[in-house]
């Protein structure tokens, strides 16, 4: 597993932000939203996917057309945070962020492995798999913030899925937040990043 890093080294970080790219894209470029959130006193962690995508078709797809992507995928995930909590660091000072893919990924992995952490943010993202899907997710997030942000016309996200995870995460305890931007792109905006920067402060 290739992981990009930026901010302390996690021996000496007291917080961690595990950061998961989109399709197409690299590690190294969304650590540069790291730069972005003001606290170069964390541990910033991205995995590199392989051929830079996570799994090959779209997250709504039927889960085996994506495997064993998505389960390498999700293996990864655990590795890292295996890893974080290894130097000391515990869930619950750990974030677990992503964008597009990588957000869908981070809010699967999340509601597959339910526990307190610091915050799950999804950046244009949703729960994978095909409409209809279970979401008898076992454990709880005991009031883990989870935030949820998309435009009402994100060409790759609809904003049903949105809503629909939303409250899947409410349901098992997480305090989330959904923004749905109107006329957005697909991307990043200031108004999320003001939401996680405040979700740092309030991790230490």
């Amino acid at each position: 597993m290739t992981v990009a890093r930026a901010g302390r080294p996690l021996q000496e970080a007291e917080e961690a932000v595990v950061m998961l790219h989109g399709r197409g894209a690299t590690a190294e470029s969304i650590l540069t939203l790291a730069e972005e959130l003001g606290r170069p006193d964390l541990a910033y962690l991205a995995p590199q996917a392989p051929r830079f995508t996570w799994y090959p078709y779209s997250f709504l797809a039927p889960l085996d057309q994506n495997e064993p992507h998505l389960s390498a995928a999700l293996q990864t995930v655990d590795d890292l945070l295996a890893e974080i909590a290894a130097a000391g660091i515990p869930p619950e000072r750990t974030v677990l962020l992503g964008f597009s893919q990588g957000a869908c990924l981070s809010l699967e992995y999340a509601a597959r492995h339910a526990q307190i952490l610091g915050g799950v943010v999804a950046l244009s993202g949703g729960l994978i798999g095909p409409p209809g899907t279970p979401r008898d997710c076992a454990g709880s997030f005991a009031g883990t913030p989870v935030f949820l942000g998309c435009s009402d016309r994100d060409p790759h996200i609809p904003e049903p899925r949105v809503h629909e995870s939303a409250e899947v995460f409410r349901r098992m305890g997480a305090r989330v937040t959904e923004r749905i931007y109107p006329g957005l792109g697909h991307t990043v905006n200031e108004d999320e990043l003001a939401w996680v920067r405040d979700l740092l402060g309030a991790l230490g």
